[in-house]
Parts: C-alpha cells; sequence; structure tokens
C-alpha cells in the first residue's frame, strides 16, 4: 500500500514537472510560426484586408514576435477569437499567444491563470448612437437598447453604470463586432457599447460615419494588452520585452527607416544593448542577440504601428492620448533594456 502511494506521488510529481517544463517557445520555433489568437474582425485592430491577410495594431504585434523569435514576420498563423472563446482558446494551447484588445482583470489575471504582459492600448468603455437619435450624454439612455458583447468586461461595466444612474435599459446580445455592426444599423439597438477604440472602429466602417455620435463619457478603465498562460514565464519575458523593444524605439527615435543607419552610427548604450551590439540581453530570454532589431524593423516603432493602423491619418481616427510615450504625457513607458 504504502509502495502504490508512493508510485502515485511520484507519477503526479514527474506529470507536473512534465508540465512546467513545456515550453512555448520551443513549440514555436518546433512549428516555425507564431498561432496569435485575434479579433474575428476589428478594423483597425486585427481583421484581414482584401487578400485575407491579418492587418491592424494588434496584429502588428504578434508580427514582431514572429520576428523576434523566428526571424520572419510573415510566419503567423490567426485563429479568429469572440469575447467568449478567446480565453479558453489560449488556456487549451490552441494559440500560443492572444493578442484581441482584452482587458487586464484582476480576475483574469488570476482565475484564469493567465498573464497579461504589458498594456499596449489604454482604453475605457464608452457609447455610440445615431446622431439623429437626440442623445448627448450615456445618462440619456434610460429605457434605450443596447447592443453589447457577452464574455467582455462591457457587460459587467454596463451594469455597474445603469445601477449607479437609475438607468433602466434592454440588452441586444451580440457575439463579436460583425454581428453587433449589423445589428446597430438594422435599428435592433438605439445605442451600441465597448471601449472607445473599438467604437472609433466600427463608425470608420459604416457607410455614413458622420450620422452617428459616440457620446462623451468614459465609464471604465480597459487596459488592453497581450496575454500568455500562468507558468511558462520565458514565454511571457518574450512577448513583454517585445513590447517594449516597440516603445522603447520610439522614445529612442528608432524607425523601421533608420534602424540600420542606428545600429551602425550609435553611441547610446542602451540602444546598443537593445540592438544586440553590446551585452547579451537575448541570451537571457533564449533568443539571440538581433531579436530586438528584427522586432522594430518589422512594422517600425510603437509610434508607427499606432500611427499606420488606427492614428489621426486612418479612417479610425484616434489621438494617441495616454498612449502618447510618457514623455509627451502619455503613459507608454519603457523599463530599461539592461
Amino acid at each position: 500500500m504504502k509502495k502504490s502511494v508512493f508510485l502515485g506521488t511520484l507519477a503526479a510529481t514527474t506529470l507536473i514537472a512534465g508540465m512546467a517544463s513545456a515550453s512555448t517557445l520551443d513549440d514555436v520555433k518546433a512549428r516555425g510560426e507564431l498561432i496569435c489568437g485575434s479579433n474575428t474582425g476589428l478594423t483597425g485592430f486585427g481583421a484581414p484586408d482584401a487578400t485575407g491577410q491579418y492587418v491592424g495594431f494588434d496584429a502588428d504585434l504578434c508580427k514582431a514576435v514572429a520576428a523576434a523569435v523566428l526571424g520572419d514576420a510573415s510566419k503567423v498563423k490567426y485563429v479568429p477569437t469572440t469575447g467568449e472563446t478567446r480565453f479558453t482558446a489560449l488556456a487549451s494551447g490552441e494559440v500560443d499567444l492572444l493578442v484581441r484588445n482584452s482587458t487586464w482583470t484582476f480576475s483574469r489575471d488570476t482565475d484564469l491563470k493567465l498573464d497579461f504582459v504589458a498594456v499596449n492600448y489604454y482604453d475605457g468603455q464608452g457609447f455610440m448612437v445615431k446622431k439623429d437619435l437626440g442623445v448627448s450624454s450615456a445618462k440619456e439612455l434610460d429605457g434605450a437598447t443596447i447592443c453589447i458583447q457577452t464574455g467582455t468586461t462591457t457587460e459587467l461595466n454596463l451594469a455597474d453604470f445603469v445601477k449607479s444612474n437609475g438607468i433602466n435599459y434592454t440588452p441586444v446580445t451580440i457575439q463579436d463586432d460583425a454581428e453587433g455592426q449589423r445589428q446597430f444599423l438594422a435599428g435592433a439597438c438605439d445605442a451600441y457599447t465597448t471601449d472607445a477604440s473599438g467604437l472609433a472602429s466600427l463608425r470608420a466602417t459604416l457607410p455614413n460615419p458622420a450620422d452617428y455620435v459616440i457620446l462623451p463619457e468614459i465609464i471604465s478603465k480597459e487596459p488592453l494588452g497581450p496575454v500568455v498562460r500562468h507558468g511558462d514565464n520565458q514565454w511571457g519575458d518574450i512577448v513583454r520585452w517585445t513590447y517594449y523593444a516597440l516603445v522603447a524605439a520610439e522614445e529612442k527615435g528608432i524607425t523601421k527607416a533608420n534602424i540600420e543607419e542606428v545600429a551602425t552610427s550609435t553611441t547610446d548604450p542602451e540602444i546598443k544593448r537593445m540592438l544586440g551590439l553590446e551585452g547579451d540581453l537575448g541570451a537571457m530570454i533564449g533568443l539571440d542577440k538581433e531579436w530586438a532589431k528584427r522586432a522594430i524593423a518589422a512594422n517600425g516603432n510603437y509610434g508607427e504601428i499606432f500611427e499606420a493602423n488606427i492614428g489621426a491619418s486612418t479612417p479610425i481616427g484616434l489621438a494617441r492620448g495616454l498612449n502618447a510615450q510618457w514623455t509627451q504625457g502619455g503613459l507608454q513607458y519603457a523599463p530599461p533594456f539592461r
């Protein structure tokens, strides 16, 4: 009896040790492809283009990680996920990484056993209505029907907001942004609520964007960012520091166009460490010396990626706001590369 208990304990310990030693980095390298959980289609953030290739602000972070790890930004397979399926897809190992405008919360970080490694977009929940509804504030939505995605923090935030403001409403539940757009356009709901960035994305794709208004209230904090599984710290470090390499590159003035010139002429010690010209930061996370250089070269620094996909000159038209560099009054701030 004692012997069988010992063997059972040993077997369990071996199994746990085997699970702990599983490496996402090894899996990605062996596969030769990064599997990135993405949105089913959120214009500007993650959506297939006319050729079926995923593009956008979030998609570019997946490409930067692929460039850092595999040396090729195109080695990404995008798996579309909904608000309800995204975390299951990550936890089950269906995807290596989730970059899908997902909010960092206490329960997701702890109860779901996930790690949010950074915040790539500081956001907040808002409301959009048709201009002819004649509403200028979310507090005037008493009696309204409101489209809302299931499996999101948006549901909970809305419940808190209407309760605290004495508002009665009828929810119209949707699975994803595409369904939300259809329902909103069809008049199934008076208002649509989601992250303000998502509202800007949705409005840009509507037939007559000027006919819709995003109301002034922001009712929550929505720190959006890339997510990995608990327990694989090396992989979490790779994703985290790939993202911060993009942020640091903007701060240091390194762009996709000038990165080779900077690499040959810089005297900045931190840039030298980041680009692999001095020391070997890459070895500390299981990569080579030029991992960060490749990540930046893929689609540029954080600011370039922002402006190309969702910035003021795009149909999405988002200002940097809280997502400006810390030196410009924003919250984007890379820890030191040393």
